[in-house]
């Protein structure tokens, strides 16, 4: 079968109707052929084309090299430019923006010249699309990684100006008091920026942004049409951005350095870039209000604690010479009282109406802080003690005012405590600590009124924070332990038992009185923590001194009122007692007066379920505080304790003499051990049998002794009397048991 002989006008022909536009070239580089479709795409009449170099057809930015691209192609024989399609962006003649799809052949003469053929799609709306998904993707990506809007705005404009070429992307922000600030312009001249930044918005203008988005463009470009001009800015496309509640929060503009023309892909691209600033804005003010609530207090406004902390370290830190400024603590005297009196809404009113107060009397620069509950603080600067002491005064005064709260006119008192910077610490902690020991002391000294922090007073609340600390690294490691002093029966000189006490030797702070560590315990919440290891180390004690052949008929453990609160103590104890296998009778446990006078269900529960445990139950020190006889009958008690005072001056006083014996006969009336403390004298010994008490503890017969001297005490001693002088009431009951 025969070839088809088509002729070159058919050929010609062709190509001239062909849809997308076609262009071949010869062997020097000039246009040979260029059809309809390419005058159509390019903006170009053909005879201004024809017999040019193709040069014509190429962007600008891309001619310089392209002829030597070209003939490198012919010289090598390498198909480099030929059989695949790439994209080529041009403006054309009338300024519109295209976006082509090239393709190269490469057609070989007989004679071995070289022409190309292009064929050119228009793929401009497709490709502006891919551009905006793109856009879309990245800024969608950044947000949703929380970064800062910032840099947020940086990658939206640095996307669209490679989109667009010759263009300075910006991207405004209209901040609450209708200041127009610049987030980001990588490439804007500094002079337009600031002459941007100094436009103020009025509501009335906002209001027009939101109706008509073309009042964007006489607002950030017809004002300063000039200096643009001056600046090598020639045209502006610009929309506002809106938030999905409608209200205007920014400007995005497109600045470009050439007339545009007809060419409506920069406005097209700026319209897109708008639900991506909105959402920029819109997260951005979700983190600037999470970051207000976590540095503000919601109720008031002002600074929290964790913020003016922060503050205080940065004027500490501030290089210049004078740093000296004062910490005022103020808190309001008695505001529980009006908390229960008011109710919460009232009472939040009250601190409302206190921060104005405050502020009121505040000047530039000073810093305010409410840092919990009605305690406030200030930070005034450059403070001496003059200007302190006035400044407190002021705020007494102001505070003191009578106050309309509802239905109620209040007249209160605050108490401040002042701190001064370099003075009284050297960082944010120890400044308002000191701060806090001196409104505790104002308030101490009758309220309503201020004091200068002691130095003195504050090494005591630092020596006490000190040895809370070292308490606590002291109980995990083990380093508490226990002495027992014997209780002895009056009549007999036998051992009834000992009460453990708790010790303290601390490696660089030596010997701590109890008295002293179990305050702090108490104040620091140890005190639980050591009496549940106090009830393990004697029940632990009592199991090593039965597999020693030493007989402790009952330890005595002291447990403050906080235990009593726990419903789960009786469990705690019980479960003590199964993993020793002690019986319960073998462990005493003694309360104070302040649980006695506890009138709450769980503490009654808890004694109860104690004592139905069938472990004892003992009331130290009776008689101090605000003993209760009808309490007395109602609580499960096996033993009452006489408190020493009673029995120091007992040889001669007859009115410690009376009340020990009615305390004696009340207890034996009630079935009640009775134990008295403190006993160091022959005489005191002797008054006691006399009166038939029951059981005696002092120094006459032990000292509290550490586990292996109590060991050998009892050793040496099976019963006390073979060491006690011969006293005739001694020799009357050695003659009872002969």
């Amino acid at each position: 079968m025969s070839k088809p002989n088509l002729s070159a006008e058919v050929l010609i022909s062709a190509l001239e109707q062909a849809i997308d536009a076609t262009v071949i070239i010869d062997d020097q580089n000039h246009v040979i052929f260029f059809n309809s479709a390419a005058e159509n795409l390019w903006g170009l009449d053909r005879k201004d084309v024809l017999g040019q170099n193709v040069n014509v057809l190429v962007p600008a930015q891309q001619r310089s090299g392209h002829d030597a691209f070209v003939n490198r192609s012919r010289a090598s024989g390498q198909d480099r430019i030929v059989g695949t399609s790439r994209e080529v962006e041009f403006t054309r003649s009338d300024g519109e923006y295209i976006c082509g799809e090239l393709s190269l052949s490469k057609v070989v003469t007989h004679d071995k010249r070289v022409f190309f053929m292009g064929v050119m799609k228009n793929v401009t709306n497709e490709s502006q699309q891919r551009k905006i998904l793109i856009l879309q993707n990245d800024v969608l990506q950044a947000l949703a990684s929380d970064m800062m809007i910032q840099d947020v705005a940086d990658l939206l404009c640095r996307r669209v100006e490679s989109f667009v070429p010759g263009t300075v992307a910006v991207l405004m922000l209209i901040t609450a008091d209708g200041q127009l600030r610049v987030l980001s312009s990588p490439t804007l001249p500094k002079r337009y920026r600031t002459s941007l930044e100094s436009l103020y918005i009025s509501s009335s203008e906002l209001e027009k942004l939101r109706v008509d988005p073309n009042y964007a463009t006489r607002l950030v470009w017809d004002s300063y049409r000039s200096l643009g001009i001056s600046l090598g800015l020639q045209q502006c496309f610009c929309t506002p951005v809106c938030t999905r509640s409608g209200q205007v929060k920014g400007i995005f503009a497109l600045y470009a350095r050439e007339d545009q023309g007809r060419n409506t892909w920069p406005q097209r691209i700026v319209d897109s870039c708008i639900p991506f600033c909105a959402l920029a804005f819109e997260q951005n003010a979700t983190q600037e209000h999470i970051s207000h609530l976590a540095n503000f207090d919601s109720l008031t406004g002002l600074l929290n604690r964790s913020s003016v902390h922060k503050v205080i370290e940065s004027m500490i830190n501030k290089q210049d010479g004078n740093r000296q400024f004062a910490i005022f603590m103020l808190d309001i005297d008695r505001f529980r009282d009006i908390n229960d009196a008011l109710g919460h809404v009232y009472a939040d009113q009250f601190l409302v109406e206190i921060a104005a107060r405050i502020r009121a009397i505040a000047l530039d620069g000073y810093v305010i802080s409410r840092s919990g509950g009605d305690e406030f603080v200030v930070v005034v600067p450059n403070c001496p003690t003059k200007e302190a002491t006035e400044f407190a005064e002021r705020l007494l005064a102001t505070i003191a005012k009578p106050m309309q709260i509802g239905q109620n006119t209040l007249t209160i008192s605050c108490s401040i405590g002042i701190s001064t910077y370099p003075d009284n610490g050297p960082d944010s902690e120890s400044l308002l600590s000191t701060a806090d020991v001196a409104l505790r002391q104002a308030k101490e000294n009758g309220r309503g009124t201020f004091r200068f922090a002691n130095l003195e007073k504050n090494q005591v609340a630092q020596d006490r924070l000190v040895l809370g600390s070292a308490l606590r690294d002291s109980l995990a490691k083990g380093m508490l332990n226990l002495h027992y002093q014997p209780q002895v029966r009056t009549h007999t000189l036998e051992l009834s038992g000992v009460e453990a006490l708790s010790r303290w030797h601390h490696p660089t702070l030596g010997n701590i009185y109890p008295s002293r560590f179990i305050a702090v315990a108490e104040e620091t919440g140890q005190i639980e923590a050591i009496g549940r290891w106090s009830l393990l180390e004697a029940c632990r004690q009592i199991v090593k001194w039965d597999r020693d052949g030493i007989h402790v008929p009952t330890v005595a453990v002291n447990l403050s009122a906080v235990h009593f609160r726990n419903r789960a103590l009786s469990e705690h104890i019980a479960a003590l007692l199964k993993d020793h296998d002690l019986k319960p009778a073998r462990l005493t446990v003694e309360i104070t007066e302040s649980v006695m006078m506890d009138n709450s269900r769980d503490t009654e529960e808890v004694l109860q379920s104690i004592r139905n445990l069938g472990c004892g139950l003992s009331m130290d020190d009776f008689g101090t505080g605000y003993s209760s006889l009808s309490r007395l009958t109602r609580l499960p008690l096996t033993e009452i304790k006489i408190d020493r005072s009673f029995i120091n001056e007992f040889e001669h006083d007859t009115n410690a003499q009376a009340v020990t014996m009615a305390v004696i006969g009340i207890g034996s009336r009630l079935g009640m051990t009775v134990v008295t403390e403190g006993v160091e004298t022959e005489q005191q010994w002797r008054l006691l049998e006399e009166l038939n008490c029951d059981v005696m503890q002092g120094y006459l017969f032990a000292k509290p002794l550490a586990p292996d001297d109590l060991e050998k005490w009892v050793r040496q001693h099976k019963t006390i009397r073979e060491i006690m002088p011969t006293t005739p009431s001694a020799k009357n009951v050695s003659d009872k048991k002969k």
